[in-house]
Order: structure tokens, then C-alpha cells, then sequence
């Protein structure tokens, strides 16, 4: 047989081998425990996995009526037939807390970015039972089982180099004025506790009712992903995670504050002798608390529109359908306002109907885009405008928008920089509408407006009091009887 052949015998054979090993695929289960227990027993969720190693999973569920005592794994690897099959479990264990019926109601658990669900079940919890001790070789040699005298695994709690923050980008604003506010956790990159997120949705949830600033406006940068990133604090590496951000814009003089808040996270401590066969970490808990934070907030300078107008750095843009117009045809005109700031309490330029233009209320369009810790964006009020009078006209004699800069910490105005000419005739004492005043009207003309003396009337009264007088006497005369 030539060499050569033996090897591509041998290079057939195993390839057919991981053929037949790949196709097994792979299979997740979420497998419960007994449905009868003693009180001193544990009672197990284990996930497994055939054919394929656990590379990422969810939390297991906090179960009523259960506390979580320890996590396991186990792995087991053979070969049938000449095919290789693998299986690898994560154990989680739970020790009741009280005797009778525990319900573990249906959860779901990602593992492998698959979603696993499982069904649930109810547990009987009865009294203690006497559990006897049996020797076993293995684990007292690999676990070290203090019943024949070995000391059991020690658990070490290693110092984490971590932190949770909430930081403002500006110290003091004006009213008005927008700073950034991120919620973030941070790890350093030498970081040797093993740390994991905990209920994050949950905790998140609490956290924003307890920081979200009541006299603000909220401009969300809706993060819906927590993912790590690289920064640098005071010289040192962290993995930045971003938690929650947003830009506030406060509506009053009042101190913005921002209270401390706890983020519970798992913490492992490890085994200090690790062993290949034994459970090396054993899960406790660490609550970090950010520090508090406070911005303050100062007024407007003096202005006579210092209570309405929008604070930030704005620039104006136009748009206008023609500069040569008509009397009597409405043409198009768009003022747009472009800028950062809070671009949702942006109001309209105060426009009046004049002598040589009537206005019509605008449609509004506005366009926000929060990105690099800022606001920016646009308003877009478009009107439509009918000139009444012929001449040349300077369209910022109209619209003008006054704004407070807190970059320049002064105020400013935008004002329209369009001009339209206007030919045709005046329509200045053109009638615009006609209304018809009525039958009632149209007997004026024919009505008598001669004076006359109301003197005459005396005797009408006297009537009117005699008709009275005996109406009450009839009704005495109808109670009496009674």
C-alpha cells in the first residue's frame, strides 16, 4: 500500500467522523427537578447541551418560596460507534424555605441566543428525611468532603475595581438651557472580580423614577442595548456601560438634583484552591450606589421677553415660492430654525396681519436628532401669505424670533432677510366679504322714529296693580279655606 494512500484513507475516515458529529446538531434543554422533596434537600434546574458548549445564559429565575444555594457544572464527552457526542450542564441548586406546595411558575432562559422556555411545575416540600452517608471516593478526592476529614473549598472574595456614575456635562445652565446626564457602569479593564448584571430591567426601571428631575424637560437617547466601550478615566482604562442618557432643559430656577441610587450586580467569590473537578466561584451580590449630583440653575438677564423666549444656539434658513408677486395671490414662505437646543419648545415668530399682508396660521414640522451627548435639529413654520398692497417689502419688518444664547450669554434675534415685490391694485378698501343684514334690518327705513312720552302710559299701571292685587287676594282667600 503506497503511503499516500493510507493518508487519504485516514483523511476520509475523519471527515466522516465530524460529518457524523455534526449532524447529531445541537440540542438545548432546561430539565427541572423531583416534584417531591424532603426540607433539607436541594432541588435542581439544570440546562444542557449536546454536541456544543454553553458560551453565554440568562439569570436563573428567583423561584417563591426557594432560595438559590449554588451553582454547578458538569460535562461528559463519548464515543458510540465511532461517533463522538458531547454533553455540557450548568446546575443551579435551590433550598426550600418552608414545607408545602412551592409553585415554580413557566420561565424563559437565553442560552446561546436561543430563547429556551420551560413549562414549570408545583413542588411538595415535605419534612427533613434522613439522608444516609454513603462513601464515595471521587468526591471526597475531587470536592473534598470534610466527612472523612478533608476541609471543604474556601471561598475568597476578590476586590473589584468597578463603580457606578451619573455625570453632567455642565455644572450651572441658565432656564432653558440643555446639559447631559449619563447614567453609566464602569469596569476597569484589570478588573479581576467576576462581576454579571442582576434583574437590570427591573433595577433600571426603579433607578429612572428616582433621577428623572421633575422640573426639567426630558430629551431621551432611548438606549436600548447595554454595550460596553472603552474610556478613559483619570488616566486609567475602563469599559464604559451605558445605562441610561438623556438631556434635561430645566423650566425653572430651582437646583436640578440628581440622588444616589443603588445597582445591585452578582459577584462571584472563587474558590481559593480551584479544582478541575469542583465548583470553583459561589455567587453572592454587591450593591454599588452612584454619588449624588446637583446643577445649578440661574435666571435670564432682564429682557422684556426673558419668561418666553427659547434658549440655545439657533441660525435661520429660508424658503419663499417667488419674489415677484400679485395682489390678491397667496405665495409660500418657509422660516426655519436650525440649532441646538430645546428644538420641542420652540414657538412660532408672533406675526400680525397688517395693511399689505394677511397671515395664515403655519404648518409645523420639526426634525430632533440626539447623538454626541447634544440635541440639535430643526422647526419649520411655513406659511401662507396674501399681499394686499402693491410696493417692495422687506418680509423681516414681519417675522422676527428672538432667542437667548447662553454661549454668548446674551440675547439675539433672527430675522427674515427675504424681500418680495408686489404689483397689481390695492385691495385696501376691496369689500371682502358680503353679509346680509336681514328682514329685520330692511324695515328700518320704514319704521316711525317720531319722539313720544311714556306719561300717557299711567293708567296701564294701575291696571296691571288692580290685576294683582285681587290675583293675591284669591289665593289668601283659597289657603284660609283650607
Amino acid at each position: 500500500m503506497r503511503p499516500d494512500f493510507s493518508i487519504n484513507v485516514l483523511f476520509t475516515l475523519l471527515l466522516t467522523g465530524l460529518a457524523a458529529t455534526f449532524a447529531n446538531g445541537q440540542a438545548i434543554q432546561i430539565t427541572l427537578g423531583p416534584d417531591e422533596i424532603g426540607q433539607n434537600q436541594g432541588w435542581t434546574i439544570t440546562v444542557s447541551i449536546q454536541n456544543d458548549r454553553l458560551k453565554s445564559i440568562d439569570n436563573f429565575p428567583d423561584i417563591e418560596g426557594f432560595a438559590k444555594g449554588g451553582q454547578s457544572t458538569s460535562s461528559q464527552t463519548s464515543m458510540i460507534n465511532g461517533q463522538i457526542s458531547s454533553s455540557q450542564s450548568i446546575i443551579m441548586t435551590y433550598l426550600p424555605s418552608r414545607q408545602g406546595v412551592i409553585t415554580v411558575p413557566p420561565f424563559k432562559m437565553k442560552i446561546n441566543d436561543q430563547v429556551i422556555s420551560s413549562e414549570g411545575k408545583k413542588v411538595t416540600v415535605g419534612a427533613p428525611v434522613t439522608q444516609p452517608r454513603q462513601y464515595d471516593p471521587f468526591r471526597s478526592f475531587f470536592e473534598r468532603d470534610n466527612t472523612y476529614g478533608t476541609p471543604p473549598t474556601e471561598y475568597i472574595d476578590i476586590k473589584e475595581d468597578a463603580f457606578l456614575a451619573l455625570t453632567t456635562g455642565k455644572d450651572e445652565v441658565y432656564v432653558g438651557e440643555g446639559f447631559n446626564a449619563l447614567l453609566a457602569f464602569y469596569v476597569a479593564e484589570d478588573n479581576k472580580a467576576p462581576l454579571q448584571w442582576h434583574q437590570i430591567s427591573k433595577q433600571l426601571s426603579e433607578i429612572l423614577k428616582k433621577i428623572k428631575p421633575a422640573n426639567c424637560w426630558e430629551e431621551n437617547f432611548s438606549i436600548e442595548n447595554i454595550e460596553g466601550e472603552r474610556v478613559n478615566v483619570n488616566g486609567k482604562m475602563y469599559t464604559r456601560y451605558k445605562m441610561y442618557q438623556a438631556n434635561f432643559y430645566p423650566l425653572n430656577s430651582e437646583p436640578v438634583t440628581f440622588p444616589s441610587v443603588p445597582l445591585e450586580m452578582l459577584k462571584y467569590k472563587v474558590a481559593k484552591n480551584p479544582s478541575f473537578f469542583g465548583q470553583n466561584r459561589q455567587e453572592d451580590f454587591k450593591t454599588f450606589y452612584s454619588k449624588p449630583k446637583t446643577v445649578k440653575v440661574k435666571e435670564l438677564p432682564p429682557h422684556p421677553l426673558s419668561k418666553q423666549v427659547a434658549v440655545g444656539d439657533y441660525r435661520l434658513e429660508e424658503k419663499i415660492s417667488s419674489t415677484a408677486l400679485e395682489t390678491g395671490k397667496s405665495f409660500s414662505y418657509d422660516f426655519i430654525i436650525y440649532g441646538e437646543g430645546n428644538i420641542s419648545s420652540i414657538e412660532k415668530p408672533a406675526v400680525k396681519n397688517t395693511l399689505n399682508f394677511d397671515f395664515y396660521e403655519p404648518n409645523v414640522r420639526q426634525n430632533i436628532r440626539r447623538e454626541n451627548n447634544r440635541v440639535t435639529g430643526s422647526k419649520t413654520f411655513s406659511y401662507f401669505i396674501i399681499p394686499k398692497e402693491p410696493g417692495e417689502f422687506k418680509l423681516g419688518d414681519d417675522f422676527k424670533w428672538v432667542f437667548f444664547n447662553p454661549t454668548k450669554k446674551s440675547y439675539d434675534t433672527l430675522m427674515a432677510k427675504a424681500a418680495v415685490v408686489v404689483r397689481g391694485e390695492s385691495l385696501k378698501n376691496e369689500v371682502i366679504e358680503s353679509v346680509d343684514a336681514g328682514s329685520f334690518y330692511d324695515q328700518i327705513n320704514f319704521a316711525d322714529n317720531t319722539l313720544t312720552s311714556v306719561s300717557n302710559e299711567g293708567w296701564m299701571k294701575l291696571v296691571v296693580n288692580i290685576f294683582i292685587l285681587v290675583m293675591l287676594a284669591g289665593s289668601a282667600y283659597l289657603v284660609f279655606k283650607k
